[in-house]
């Protein structure tokens, strides 16, 4: 059965069409407002100037704001790889979800049933790979922490929708908090910026301001049971193996 896409078009784009080819990423976010009729209020209202191309409600409703090949205005500033101001080669979905400052919840069954569907269409018409399946605080993680802890990341890429690692859970929870030297935290960073992460450092910001949210962005994505911010023996097999597998 075909996916049915509802319309409610965004005045939130450039006007000029790109190359299908410039699609290169799939970003995944969540709301993080109160309501859904405020958080589409948003999405296409022209004076907030931000959208994306998809918007999942709910009870799993897809609503089609902006055409995929238009650039929508969801990510921000933003980097990947050596990708920098991801919206240009990418198609966002935004996740109906009050986040983290509104009390957050798991994300409806209906939902990801509907995400896995438009995203399996959007991977096959675009090519899209694994790895650069991604969530918004993989790309803004000073930012952002959306689509946060809660997001099935795992379960989706059994589904082939973004990459995991296959490291068994109790070998993970033998590793957890357990100390690394600083060989192992450079080795880490390593890992990190090898798989995507932003190694640039804004403006105004001291090395521990920038390193911490990507380790808590890290953690978000692939250690989701504890984010501290801080890099344990854990943290380090998961880049190791993320690395042996995809990179």
């Amino acid at each position: 059965m075909a996916l049915k896409i509802d319309l409610n078009y965004s005045p939130n784009f450039n006007s000029i069409k790109r190359n299908p080819k410039q699609i290169k990423f799939l970003i995944f976010h969540y709301t993080g407002m109160k309501k859904e009729s405020e958080a589409l209020e948003k999405l296409t209202k022209i004076q907030s100037e931000v959208s994306s191309h998809y918007f999942i409600k709910n009870n799993g409703d897809v609503v089609l704001l902006v055409p995929d090949l238009y650039i929508a205005w969801h990510a921000g500033k933003s980097s990947w790889i050596n990708y920098k101001s991801l919206n240009k080669n990418s198609i966002g979905i935004e996740i109906n979800n009050p986040g983290h400052q509104f009390n957050y919840k798991k994300f409806s069954q209906k939902q990801i049933n509907s995400l896995q569907s438009l995203s399996k269409i959007l991977i096959k018409k675009y090519k899209i790979q694994p790895k650069n399946i991604l969530g918004h605080s993989d790309i803004a993680p000073n930012r952002k922490r959306d689509p946060g802890e809660k997001f099935p990341w795992k379960s989706l890429a059994k589904n082939k929708i973004g990459f995991w690692h296959s490291i068994a859970n109790n070998l993970l929870i033998k590793n957890r908090q357990v100390k690394v030297n600083n060989e192992e935290k450079k080795l880490f960073f390593k890992n990190l910026y090898k798989i995507g992460y932003s190694r640039n450092f804004l403006k105004n910001f001291d090395k521990t301001s920038h390193l911490r949210p990507i380790i808590e962005a890290f953690q978000r994505r692939f250690r989701q049971e504890l984010i501290n911010g801080k890099i344990d023996k854990e943290c380090l097999i998961i880049s190791n193996n993320l690395i042996k597998k995809y990179y």
